[in-house]
Formats: C-alpha cells, structure tokens, sequence
C-alpha cells in the first residue's frame, strides 16, 4: 500500500456526530462558492491535482474535473488507489443508466465508509455539475485524506491544524490560526518542509514581503524531492483576500502524509538506538560488575592474611601502634570495600532488573564472582576480623596492666616517701623542754594525730609490698628498681614506729608538771570573766543615757541606781577572791623555778584589766547620781506645763462641742421672722468671736508645752489639734447658718413667697428631721413629699432627688429642701411671658427699634437689650430693627422659637 493508504485504514466506528460535522462542511462549500468564483478556480486545481497524485499509480490521470468523471470509471478507480480496497465490476456500456450505475457504485463506496452525502445524486455528477463534483471530491478528500490525522486526542481539521502549529512553533513570522491567511505570505509551507528536511531550504534567506517567491519555493521543493505535486498557484492564493480553505487544507494534509512515513522510520530507528541502548548499558553494568567483584575479592585475599597474624609486642606503644593501624583499616581502608560491596550488589540487582524487564536472559557472573561467593568471603574477613580485634584488645589489656601495676607502684612509693619526708628530725625535736602547758598539750595532740596519720599509712605500705611482688610474679622487666625501692621503704618505717614511742614518753612525762599551775589559770579564767562582764555592764549602766517624760519614769531609775549600789560590797568580796588566784600562781611557779610567759591560756583578762575596771566603776557611781537628781527638777517643771494646759483645754473643748450643738438647735428651732432669725444668729456668732482670747491664751501654754518636749498630757483627752478643728468647725458651721437664713431670706423675696410658707416649710421640715442635724435621709424626705400633698412615683421621686441632691450625698438640707419647695409654689417668669412682654412695646411687631426700647424701658435696662439683641433679618424689619425673639429664649437658655 502506498503511504497515504497505510494512514488511512476503514473503521466501522464513525457515527452520525461525524456524518454531521461532514454535511456541514459540504453546505459550508456550497455556500463559499456560491459567494466566491476565485474560490472554485483554486478548488478545481488542487483537487485535479490531488486526484491525479493518486491515479498517476494507476497510470492515468484527468484533465478535466466535471467531464473525466462523468461515466464514473475513474471515479471508482480514484476510491480503488486511495482506499487499497476492490469496488464492484463497473458496467461496460457507454449510455446514461450505465454511468449513473457506475457514479452510484462509487457513492455507495464512499457512504459505507460512513460519509452522509447531502444533495449529491450520481445524475449530477453524469450531468457535469461542477458545483457537486467538487463537493464530491471535497468529501472523498476529508474523509481518506484529512479524516484519520490524528495529534493529541484532536483529528481530521483540528489536528492537522494542531500539527502544523507544532512543526512550525519554533519558525520566526510563522503563527498558523487558520487554513487561509496563515498560509499566504508561504513561511508557513517552507517552515513545514524545513522543520523535516532543513536540507532543501535555506529559512534563514526567507523574506515576508516576498510571499510569491516564498509560495513557489514551496511549491517547487514539494514537487521536486517530496513528489507533492503542484495545487495552488501563487499569485492566486497571494491576491485572494482569503485563500480557500479546503484547497490549502488539502494541499497541506499531502505534506502530513509526506512526512509521516519519514516520522515513522525515524520512530523505527529510535527504537533500533533505544534497544541497542539499553543493551549496551546492560553489557556496561556486566563488565563494572566482573571488575569490581575482582577487586573486592583480591583485597579480601591479601587482608586476611594481615589479621590472622598474632605475633605479640613486648611494648605498650607497639601494640597500640597495631590498635591504631586496625582502627586505620576500620577507618579508612574498610569503608570505601563496604560500599563497593553494597554498590555491587546494587549493580548486580538493577542489572538482573533490567534485564528482566528487557525480556533479556538473566545475568550468570564468572565463576566464584557470585554474589553468594562474595557474602561468603566477606563473611570469613569478618569473622577474621573479629578474632583480630577480640586478640588486639586482651594483649593490650595485659600490657595496660602491666604498666598501671608499675605507674601505680610509682605514685604510691612517691606519696609514701613525700609523707615521711622530715619526719624522723620532727619526732628527734626536744621542743617541749620549754613549751607552756598547753603547749605541751598541743604537741601532745599533734603526736596522737600524727600516731593516727601513721596507723593510716600502714595500708599503703602493705599496698606498695603487694604490688612490688605481683611485679615480679609477672616478671616485670625493671623488677630490680621496684625491690630495692620497696625495701627502703619499710626499714625506714620501721625506724618511724619507734622514734614515735619515745617522743610520747617525753611529752607525757612533762605534761605533768604543767597541770598544776594551768588549773589555776582556768580557775581565774572562770571567776575573771563573769566579774568582768558584770563591771563591763555596770559601766555601761551607769553611762548610759535615758529618756523620761515623767516623774514616775525618773523616780523608777533613781530606784534601781540604789539598788545596784546595794551591790557594791559583795562584787568588791568577789575582785579579792579573784586576785588571790593570781596570787598563787605566782607563788607556785617561784616556788618551783617555773618559768611563765605572763599569759593566761584561758583568758586574755589580766589582774591589772580587773583592778582599772574596778576603780572606773568607783568614780561612775556619783556621777550617776548627780545626772538623776536633775532630770527630776526638769520632769516636776514639765508636770507643772501638763497641768497648766489641761485645766484650760478640758474647759475650752466641752466649750466648742456645747456651743456646735446649740447652733444646730438654734437653726431649727428659732422662732420669728427671718430678719429676727439673722439677727439672733449674728450676736450668737460675735458672742463666739470674743471667745477667741482664750484659744490665743491655750496656744501659748500648747507652744511652751513643744519647747519643752512635752508631746502626752494624761490630764486631758483634748490636744490642741482637737480644740483647733473644733474652733474652726464651730466658726464654720455659724458663718454657714447665717449663708442659709440670707439665702432664705433672698428666696423669700425673689420668689414672693409669705413668711407663713416659709414657717409652714420650716415646720415640715423639723417635724422630719429626725436625727435633729439639719437633714433628711431619702426615706424622710419622701415622707415629708407625701404628707404635702405629692403623689410621688420611683421616676418622680429619682428626678426630684437629682434637684435636691446633685452631689449625690445620700441627705437633703433644709436650703435645698427651701429651693425646691419655692420652685414648686412661687410664679416664675419664661422666655414665652418676656417674648409676648417685649412684643406689647413693639406694638405686635416681630422686631423692636432702638428707639422704643429706649422709650419704654429705664435708661440702663435699655442699654443692656441694645448691646446684646442681635440685628433682625426678617423681610418685614426696618433700618436698626433689633431681634427680641432670640435675645429673650438667650435669656433662659433656650434656643430660638
């Protein structure tokens, strides 16, 4: 079969999807030619083309597209060459009915290979319809030529499209959307055969403004070395606006037929390199494997040897230098074998791996390279290698002993002999001939320590005896120093043993002498320090300085003085016992040629220390005396001040708290007017005025009282800082009343409130005022609302609280209570009664002049309403017209109405 019959095989499998994509396409040809006549020029010469690159291998071709196959005779042998198969025996005979019988042999043909033909009948074809017979062909070229294409999951228009962007992506100034004008400039045809033969064009010399040079290059290199023939003429396709579609689509499926058998062998070659690839590697991996098995087994062969040689060293430092040349290989020679010997096993596994999915026999290395062969090897190097070490380790331990025996020797021999050093000459000394007795007694311990630290170094003695012999049981080789070493050691410890005794005898035999005369010493010891301490106190007793503030408090030290004289005899006994201690030892040591060094060991307290303290002790005790004498002048003084100050503060404070209480009752329960009220209350405040003399006259005793460092008076519960606030406090509180009767009496006439509501709210008032202080609790006060008539709900009664209680005190005085009660009774005055007020003056007018507020109103009130009305903006005013509406809602606050 030709190359364009192997690429396109009969399926069964076509459904009417794409009968329907191809009845499209034909009414999409019948309607373009009717639009277009330059597009059945191209048509009729690529197809005639087209039909005449097949029937050429039948050996004949046509001339004319609508006459040649009209009889059908070469209409069937065309569907013969292109599809491979056998159509039915055409009839013979030149009439009509034998050409329709021949054209419908070939519609059927081409309708069983699953094409739907629409409007096509074999009458027209008979006919010379040039309009079917090219739709005809159109249909046999989509199906055997363009139908099978398939790139990517995309076939017949869309993947010979989808190939022709693929084959000419990499090509400059080539970009294929379509199968019309992105063909015309021809790049997109040389691109094409470049891409698969670069041999027959030169791309590179392409121009784009050269589209017929470029179309006929194509033309002529397709026919030339591809056997395409010539479809299309250049001049037609550059001068055409848009190139017919079906023309340039089936001139560009004979390149897609052309190069794909070129596709294929070079399919076929890849596969060829790919196995012979893949071969070659394989044999690669055989020949690396045989090589690294070899290696690896040749230096198994010459280690072992090296680990099997058991030849022991004499020396530490030789067999730790065969250690270090075993870590060596562990370190260094070992590893890079390891990993061959893993990467052989990887090699030989991928390699059988390979093979296996090759379809290739498996491999069989050469004898004793087996991978079991060379597990066995590793496995006897290991065992070897084991055995190597296991031996290194105890020979060296041996060694190690060996040497520790001897260091330790060394080190023991040396602790030893530094010890003994010097001691012989110390146990020779005679230095307790003139030693005192604690001196001796302090050698005496230092011997029994050193008899201790002796009995101590026995064990090492014995240690280094026991060493030296298991020495020489091993068969050191310097056994001959560590015995010698060793013998001298235990002649001189022997020699240590008894100079030890007789220096003992000695220090006992002198302690003796001494034990008289220290007990003597202890004795004074005893008896001097608490007599000194008892003097040490007394000085500081008498010396010591004291704090009083009252007379109690001095007679208490006078008394204890007397007592501690009292004292005096008996601790005057105690000094004399204490002397004639001293004494006796003096008598001693001269008695028996003793000779002392004048120092007690007990104690650092001398008999001339006892005697000076003693006499100080003597002089102090009169001084005393003096000093007590007159601190009791200065506290009589000081009781005098106390006494002074009390009589007048304990008639001053019940004073102040007297007349705090009558004002109280004064505010609420004076009788007349309030005149009377303010009046009572200002000859109440003048009579606490001239009081004032004796609080100038306290402040002085108080002032005399600070200069004496008087700060407690048990005389009095009253300071002057208490009669000082109660002063203030009474001033206050009178000042204070007076305030609340003027403002009653400001109330009274701004409000026009009668003397009898202001009597009515004051009895109200004290009626609940229950505590008698001038204020009611909420409760009260809530009461007092009731019982005047108000009907007081939680809301009501919060909101009046909040008037008469702003401060949130939890109490309402009677001044609020006033305020409140007179905002409730009295008239007042609005924004709403001054408004209509100024508008009688302005004679029912929205503004005021100037003139009639100065006409109406007292000089100065009329100022003030001029300097403070803002100009009126209404339509209706006058020149000077003044804004009365604003300025009387300013007045209370408000905003305009």
């Amino acid at each position: 079969m030709t190359t364009v019959e192997t690429h396109m095989t009969y399926s069964n499998s076509y459904t009417i999807n794409q009968e329907e994509v191809y009845m499209t396409q034909e009414d999409d040809w019948d309607r373009d030619l009717l639009l277009d006549p330059a597009w059945e020029k191209q048509q009729r010469k690529t197809f005639t083309a087209w039909c005449n690159s097949h029937l050429r291998k039948a050996g004949t071709q046509i001339e004319n597209i609508e006459d040649d196959f009209r009889n059908g005779l070469k209409l069937m042998l065309l569907l013969e060459v292109i599809s491979g198969e056998r159509l039915p025996k055409p009839d013979k005979g030149k009439m009509r009915f034998h050409k329709i019988a021949n054209v419908n042999k070939a519609l059927d043909f081409i309708c069983s290979k699953g094409v739907k033909l629409v409007s096509i009948g074999a009458e027209e074809i008979v006919d010379g319809n040039g309009k079917m017979t090219l739709g005809m062909i159109w249909t046999i070229i989509l199906r055997f030529a363009i139908q099978d294409i398939s790139v990517e999951e995309t076939s017949a228009k869309e993947g010979l499209l989808l190939w022709c962007q693929r084959k000419t992506a990499p090509y400059r100034n080539v970009n294929v959307q379509n199968f019309h004008i992105s063909w015309k400039d021809g790049l997109a045809l040389c691109a094409l055969i470049h891409r698969h033969r670069p041999d027959l064009i030169d791309y590179s010399k392409l121009r784009k403004d050269d589209p017929i040079g470029n179309l006929n290059t194509a033309f002529e290199v397709a026919e030339k070395f591809l056997d395409i023939p010539k479809m299309l003429d250049a001049e037609d396709i550059v001068n055409t606006p848009k190139p017919d579609e079906k023309a340039i689509m089936t001139y560009v499926s004979c390149f897609y037929h052309a190069f794909a058998g070129a596709e294929q062998a070079e399919t076929a070659a890849n596969r060829i390199c790919k196995v012979l690839a893949v071969n070659q590697e394989n044999e690669k991996l055989m020949e690396e494997y045989e090589k690294l098995a070899s290696e690896l087994l040749e230096w198994i062969r010459r280690t072992i040897p090296w680990l099997e040689n058991r030849t022991a060293e004499q020396t530490m430092r030789s067999m730790q230098q065969k250690l270090e040349d075993f870590r060596d290989y562990r370190r260094i020679h070992k590893p890079p074998r390891v990993q061959e010997k893993c990467q052989l096993e990887i090699n030989f596994n991928t390699l059988q791996t390979k093979l296996r999915l090759s379809n290739r026999p498996a491999f069989m290395p050469s004898e004793g390279k087996m991978v079991s062969d060379i597990a066995n090897a590793w496995k006897g190097l290991e065992q070897v290698e084991k055995g190597y070490e296991e031996w290194l380790l105890t020979e060296i331990r041996r060694l190690e002993r060996l040497d520790h025996l001897a260091e330790k020797f060394k080190q023991k021999c040396s602790m030893h002999e530094s010890w003994t050093g010097g001691k012989e000459d110390l146990l020779s000394q005679k230095d307790y001939e003139s030693a005192s007795l604690m001196e001796i007694r302090a050698l005496m311990r230092k011997h029994e320590a050193f008899e201790s630290d002796l009995a101590a170094h026995q064990d090492r003695v014995e240690q280094i005896a026991a060493i030296a012999q298991e020495l020489n049981e091993l068969d050191y080789h310097d056994a001959a120093t560590v015995n010698g070493r060793c013998q001298g050691i235990c002649d001189q410890w022997d020699n240590l043993g008894t100079l030890t005794q007789k220096r003992r005898d000695a220090l006992e035999r002198v302690e003796k002498l001494w034990e008289t005369i220290d007990q003597l010493y202890l004795e004074f010891a005893k008896r001097a320090a608490p007599f000194n301490n008892w003097m040490d106190g007394a000085m500081e007793d008498l010396q010591d300085m004291f704090i009083v503030h009252s007379i109690e408090e001095i007679q208490s030290l006078i008394t204890a003085h007397d007592q501690f004289k009292a004292t005096l005899p008996e601790a005057d006994k105690e000094r004399m016992a204490t002397m004639g201690i001293h004494n006796e030892i003096l008598k001693i040591a001269q008695t028996y040629g003793i000779k002392l060094s004048g120092i007690n060991p007990y104690t650092t307290l001398s008999p001339q220390d006892i005697s000076t303290k003693w006499d100080t002790v003597k002089h102090l005790v009169p001084l005393r005396d003096q000093m007590l004498q007159e601190e009791v002048a200065r506290q009589q003084a000081n009781e005098r001040l106390r006494r002074q100050f009390a009589a007048q503060a304990n008639i001053i404070g019940p004073w102040i708290q007297t007349k705090m209480e009558e004002i109280g009752h004064v505010s609420v329960d004076i009788a007349g007017s309030l005149e009377e009220q303010m009046n009572s209350l200002k000859q109440y405040e003048q009579n606490i005025i001239n009081y004032k003399s004796n609080i100038d006259k306290l402040e002085g005793d108080h002032q005399l009282s600070q200069e004496s460092l008087i700060f407690d008076n048990k005389h009095t519960n009253y300071t002057m800082e208490h009669v000082r606030v109660g002063w203030e406090q009474l001033l206050t509180t009178i000042a204070r009343t007076i305030n609340e009767v003027e403002n009653q009496i400001l109330t009274r006439d701004a409000k026009g409130i009668s003397q009898e509501q202001l009597n009515e709210f004051r009895a109200s008032f004290n009626h609940f005022d229950r505590k008698r202080n001038g204020m009611m609790d909420p409760d009260d006060f809530r009461a007092c609302l009731i019982s005047m008539g108000y009907d007081l709900g939680e809301v009501e009664f919060a909101r009046i609280m909040t008037l008469v209680d702003p401060n949130n005190t939890g109490v309402v005085t009677f001044q609020a209570f006033i305020d409140f009660m007179t905002r409730e009774t009295a008239e007042t005055d609005t924004a709403e009664q001054v408004m209509a007020s100024f508008k009688i003056l302005a004679s029912d007018k929205s503004y005021i002049t100037v003139e009639e507020l100065r006409r109406e109103l007292p000089p100065e009130q009329a100022e003030y309403c001029i300097s403070r009305m803002t100009r009126y903006i209404g339509s209706d005013g006058t020149t000077g017209a003044l804004d009365y509406i604003s300025f009387s809602s300013a007045l209370y606050g408000e905003s305009d109405l």
